[in-house]
């Protein structure tokens, strides 16, 4: 079940939210806990009911788990169970996620024609491992214990956020469900939820699948080697550099906001990371509980940067490295990850010369800040093109067009926009050729969508600043003017509406 179809927003949200707070009014707390169990497996088992026996045992597993890790038992035997606990879970994912792409590769390798039968990827599998290996290893640290198993399922399936993040901690999401107002209804909760959800809902269905039929034809062009030109390679790589940005931070503030509706706090998953004046302030901003999972779980138990600095870009390369094969089976994620290791290795390394060798300033200018921001976004629109690509041939069809292989030709489309100037463009070289001139997706349409986007993606305030700016008083405006505000919230949601679609999936569902 999608957050953005007719079923849940019409039907499973409300139905949902109605029982909890009419079971919460009557103090039946873990009764209320209870039916949001219930509707979190309906939520998941929507999609494929088979693999409700999966997330059920890995419940079960990890729950037993941690409550043995919580005990106080010696240090060898929980670190025996600590490392037992998180391969089953990397075994089970492993098995899910890359089987089918390791054995095809040793069967290519031994020229051989041996496979598997195709396995199909259990929905949320890679981000309710990471959750639960999380709560393994801070209950081995004694940072967290949790002996009740319902609120442990809770913690586990809680439908928010249960698909596709944000990844959360056991210790800072469980503790709200203590608190009785979570269990009452609360205007100030509801209104502040719902406008942070049509806020994302706006991002994804509006702007992401809006911006998506022009970045999916240029993609699979550069997989079959097709004529493309340069401009339509960067519209290409532009608009999905949008589309994923739009469509994922579309789904976590759908997901705060769902969350916000009964109280509870989920953590900022997105801080306009297109703003970002280096690739360390990027991931600061992008995903931004997988960057803490990555840093808490990965990069300081191989070291961290406490044995030196080469020891530390290692560590930076193979924790980016990691988290790109994380998001998927395919040499394409793993040249992504190894791109953005890279770049973290030398802004790290840049920095340290900045400040030890070139003892500059740690004042940076106006004309400083728009030049890294420049550099910055196009280091992630590169990786981005090896991210979305089908195959590595394919991405570097494409990374050579943006780079001008094909010389600087125009779209047949783009004739409409220049007229009288189309003449002299020609006689300066210019030819107009390419896919999108026959194409139902209009390159000079695709333009004004991703100039459109990259302005409200790299200038205008993101949700939370929208949500906490005192000077906009959106929640003053929504408890004095609840009618007029329901009535906008109403005539925005219909006009949405008409724009749904059963097949546009988000994008991370994929990983």
């Amino acid at each position: 079940m999608l957050f953005n179809s007719f079923e849940f927003i019409f039907f499973f949200l409300p139905i949902t939210l109605a029982v909890f707070f009419w079971i919460g009014k009557r103090n039946h707390h873990q009764v209320a806990i209870s039916w949001l169990v219930l509707c979190s497996l309906f939520f998941y088992g929507w999609w494929n009911s088979a693999y409700l026996a999966l997330i059920l045992f890995s419940m079960l597993f990890n729950y037993a788990f941690g409550v043995m890790l919580g005990n106080e038992g010696s240090k060898r035997t929980n670190k025996i169970l600590l490392i037992l606990g998180v391969g089953i879970n990397l075994g089970l994912l492993g098995y899910y996620k890359y089987a089918n792409f390791f054995i095809g590769q040793v069967s290519s390798l031994l020229d051989s024609n041996f496979h598997l039968h195709k396995i199909i990827l259990p929905l949320a599998i890679s981000f309710f491992t990471f959750q639960q290996i999380a709560y393994l290893v801070d209950a081995y640290r004694k940072e967290t214990k949790e002996y009740n198993f319902l609120h442990y399922c809770l913690f586990v399936t809680f439908f928010p956020q249960l698909i596709a993040g944000p990844i959360v901690h056991h210790k800072e999401m469980l503790p709200q469900f203590s608190k009785n107002v979570v269990y009452k209804f609360n205007y100030e909760h509801m209104a502040i939820g719902i406008t942070i959800f049509i806020i994302g809902l706006f991002k994804k269905v509006i702007l992401a699948d809006g911006v998506a039929i022009y970045a999916t034809p240029v993609f699979n062009a550069a997989e079959i080697d097709a004529a493309l030109t340069f401009f339509e390679a960067w519209g290409g790589a532009l608009a999905y550099t949008l589309q994923l940005y739009f469509d994922f931070s579309g789904y976590s503030d759908m997901a705060i906001g769902i969350a916000y509706m009964i109280g509870v706090k989920l953590p900022i998953n997105f801080d306009s990371p297109y703003k970002a004046t280096s690739i360390i302030d990027f991931w600061r901003r992008w995903h931004i509980t997988l960057s803490r999972f990555l840093r808490d779980y990965l990069y300081f138990s191989l070291g961290g940067n406490k044995k030196g600095n080469i020891r530390r870009y290692i560590n930076l390369f193979l924790t980016m490295l990691l988290g790109g094969i994380w998001h998927g089976a395919g040499w394409t994620f793993a040249i992504w990850g190894m791109l953005h290791g890279i770049y973290l290795v030398i802004n790290h390394a840049w920095r340290k010369l900045r400040k030890d060798i070139f003892k500059w300033s740690e004042h940076v200018g106006f004309f400083e800040v728009v030049v890294a921001r420049i550099f910055t976004l196009l280091a992630i629109i590169v990786g981005w093109v090896y991210f979305r690509a089908d195959s590595v041939s394919g991405a570097n069809h494409l990374m050579l067009t943006m780079l001008g292989n094909n010389g600087i030709s125009l779209p047949t489309s783009m004739q409409a926009y220049t007229g009288v100037l189309t003449t002299h463009l020609q006689n300066f070289g210019f030819i107009f050729q390419g896919m999108f001139g026959g194409s139902s997706a209009n390159f000079g349409e695709g333009m004004k969508w991703i100039i459109l986007m990259l302005i409200i993606s790299i200038a205008m305030p993101n949700t939370q600043q929208i949500i906490s700016n005192k000077s906009m008083s959106i929640i003053g405006i929504i408890m004095k003017f609840p009618y007029v505000i329901g009535l906008s919230f109403g005539i925005g949601l219909y006009y949405i509406s008409t724009k749904l679609s059963a097949e546009a999936e988000f994008l991370y569902f994929n990983f």
